[in-house]
């Protein structure tokens, strides 16, 4: 189970420091960081542009046609009767026309932009410095690339071009009202400054609740995964109760989120139609005092309905900055992630096939919050084509050094090299392709045992089946209907522990890496299981320099030397017999394995 915790942000210092940043002038800052990813389809941009400017010009037609009607369609033989329904009749089908072309155009902007962020954080994720996955847990990176992006790309580009269509869609309709009555227009233009301070304050709210409310739906995804990899656990020590307990505080602190963030959204509309409702009073006081002076009653109809026509759109401006501001503190986590976290960075050198001489000189490697180093003034000397086996406690710094070797660690201090060439010189891809790893967490894609065994790589059809056999799944695979095309499921779970461990050797068998690194690749198997491993593990140690982490001493005995490590030192080294004679740690924990023990 990960054990590391979510990062999860601090709602109160978020909404801090977005606090200055929430006016329309920030707000547009952060839609900004939306646009690398939309860059390349501008083209379409212009077409909803185009589009809405139709469908916004056709909105001031309906109270015009009224005013028409009105004053000149109920006198005989003003003109002719067909001309408004087929007025309306064509309005309706540009409107129609231009609102189909933007939504089927907004629908391709958000699938490329969404396609691209995806890529993005997908990226970034496989070349981000280990530290990501020690800080991130796997739910929040999952649920970020895949649920968070897709939800909010959608909601932020629906937003924004409603935006534009509802904007447009005013700036029409007041010079509309403009053209009939501008007297009555400014009365209408003074309820703005309301209206924007109304906006300001609410997306000011809203934008701090979004960004409390994503914190919390990290944190109880994270509860969910933890109960998900733990569910043995739970059960055994009965801890159903403390865990549900747990989740329901969780999720009644998301839920009061929700309520105060529905709150604020709702009361957004009341306000709103109060602003409408005075304007609206005031307005058809002062029109009756003008009808007196030469008002129509065609003019005042079409100003009022064009007046009225004003108010859907207020509201839905209105009411746009709650999932604007939504959507983007979701993708500002993503675009955070894309941005802020460093990617791995390695040297240029890469001579093909490393000899395998490894040399750690005075290695210290301290982790974020440890009261202690993992290893402290660690040296050590491994010649190309040597087993060495890693002995210690729990805790001892063993796996810690071998996750060095492939720089899935970074040193505090202190040198390691490969054939003489600091690591930090090697090109990355060139360092990773001398190593092979098979350790007791087997790790298998859902997908073909071909495809599974030369991972990374093309898939050499003998080879795969070489490999199979060298690791002792030959007949395995030959009683599998589709053979090395068959499906292995979720991390090859139906597949025997002993099979899985014989499957992840066969993937480095195929891989041909000079350095082997074997993490207690034979623990918890039966002796059978062990048989068959430990057979497929010495055809791929050969000619190999292989570093085993591993209590079992058939593996230990037979190493070229010995490392017993203590508290991230180096406490002893050599051969197994020489470490036995001198009586030290080694000779300790051996005689403590029992007189016909097979694990130290």
């Amino acid at each position: 189970m990960q054990s590391a915790s979510p990062i999860v942000p601090d709602a109160t210092g978020a909404a801090a420091k977005t606090e200055g940043t929430a006016g329309p002038a920030g707000l547009v800052q952060r839609i900004r960081r939306f646009f690398p990813y939309i860059r390349h389809v501008q083209r379409y941009w212009i077409v909803v542009l185009l589009a809405t400017i139709v469908g916004a010009a056709t909105e001031p037609a309906a109270p015009a046609l009224l005013k028409a009607l009105l004053d000149r369609g109920f006198r005989p033989g003003s003109f002719n009767p067909w001309l408004v329904p087929v007025a309306l009749l064509l309005l309706f089908a540009i409107r129609g026309s231009a609102g189909f072309i933007a939504d089927i155009t907004l629908a391709k902007i958000a699938n490329e932009g969404m396609f691209m962020l995806r890529r993005a954080l997908f990226g970034r994720m496989l070349d981000a410095r280990m530290d990501l996955f020690r800080s991130e847990s796997a739910s929040s990176l999952s649920n970020s690339i895949v649920h968070e992006v897709q939800n909010a790309i959608y909601m932020l580009v629906n937003a924004l071009t409603g935006l534009v269509k509802d904007g447009l869609a005013l700036v029409a309709l007041l010079g509309y009202l403009l053209f009939v009555n501008w007297q009555l227009t400014l009365v209408v233009t003074f309820l703005a400054p309301a209206v924007a301070w109304l906006m300001r304050t609410a997306s000011r709210r809203l934008h701090r609740l979004a960004k409390t409310s994503q914190a919390a739906t990290v944190e109880l995804a994270y509860a969910v995964e933890e109960n998900v990899l733990a569910n043995r656990i739970v059960r055994l020590h009965g801890a159903e109760h403390a865990q549900a307990e747990r989740f329901s505080v969780l999720s009644l602190a998301l839920r009061r989120l929700a309520m105060k963030s529905a709150v604020a959204s709702a009361a957004i509309t009341p306000l709103m139609h109060m602003l409408a409702a005075a304007a609206l009073s005031v307005v058809i006081s002062i029109a009756l005092v003008q009808t007196g002076q030469g008002m129509t009653v065609g003019t005042f109809a079409s100003f009022i309905a064009a007046l009225m026509m004003l108010i859907a759109p207020v509201k839905r401006l209105s009411e746009a900055t709650s999932p604007i501001t939504r959507a983007l503190a979701v993708l500002e986590r993503s675009f955070d992630l894309v941005e802020s976290t460093p990617a791995e960075r390695g040297g240029s050198h890469d001579p093909g096939r490393a000899e395998g001489r490894i040399l750690l000189d005075d290695v210290t490697v301290r982790y974020p919050g440890a009261t202690a180093p993992a290893l402290e003034h660690f040296s050590l000397d491994i010649q190309p084509g040597e087993t060495l086996a890693l002995v210690g406690p729990s805790g001892s710094g063993k796996t810690t050094l071998a996750n060095l070797l492939p720089r899935f660690v970074e040193p505090s201090a202190g040198t390691i090299r490969l054939d003489g060439v600091a690591l930090q010189d090697w090109n990355l891809h060139a360092l990773r392709r001398q190593f092979a790893m098979v350790s007791q967490d087997v790790v298998m894609f859902n997908d073909t045992l071909a495809a599974n065994v030369a991972l990374g790589g093309e898939i050499d059809r003998a080879r795969v089946q070489a490999a199979l056999e060298a690791a002792n799944l030959g007949e395995v695979v030959a009683a599998l209907p589709q053979g090395i095309d068959s499906n292995v499921g979720h991390n090859a779970t139906a597949m025997s522990g002993g099979q899985r461990q014989r499957l992840a050797i066969a993937r480095a068998l195929y891989k041909d890496a000079p350095i082997l690194i074997l993490d207690e690749a034979t623990s918890a198997l039966d002796n059978e299981s062990e048989r068959l491993v430990q057979e497929a593990l010495r055809r791929l140690m050969a000619g190999r320099t292989t570093l085993v982490i591993a209590h079992r001493l058939s593996t230990i005995e037979h190493a070229d030397r010995v490392a017993v490590l203590e508290r991230g030192h180096l406490l002893e080294l050599g051969s197994h017999a020489e470490l036995i004679a001198r009586g030290g740690l080694y000779a300790r924990l051996h005689a403590l394995s029992g007189a016909g023990g097979s694990e130290l």
